[in-house]
């Protein structure tokens, strides 16, 4: 990951994600050559979600997001996806941490029902 927006934005996430649930835990997987950092994981009961970076945004896919409530509209990608769904965010992008948070907590929830 290199130091710009990118960099606080996956900083600001990570806060938000471990904030949500004292027992999410966070894990790199999936280091190769082309991503030596690896893409983080955060987990509880089962995966909730991956956080990665790309030239123009910042990713987070849901394992299980289509299953889980965005009375928000949080998700933004991956919409059409059986199982998973996806949050982009850009540089200019505005996002609701509160919104971000409850969906993180909404993700929880259903791993451990």
């Amino acid at each position: 990951m290199t130091t710009d927006w990118r960099e606080e934005m996956v900083a600001t996430l990570r806060g938000l994600i471990l904030g949500a649930d004292g027992d999410i835990s966070e894990e790199i997987k999936w280091r190769k050559p082309s991503n030596p950092d690896g893409v983080p994981t955060f987990s509880c009961d089962g995966l909730v979600c991956t956080l990665e970076t790309y030239k123009d945004k910042v990713k987070l896919t849901f394992a299980k997001g289509a299953s889980l409530p965005d009375p928000n509209n949080v998700f933004n990608a991956s919409l059409d996806a059986g199982t998973r769904r996806a949050i982009d965010i850009k540089a200019d992008d505005e996002f609701d941490q509160t919104a971000f948070t409850a969906l993180v907590q909404a993700a929880v929830a259903h791993n451990r029902s």
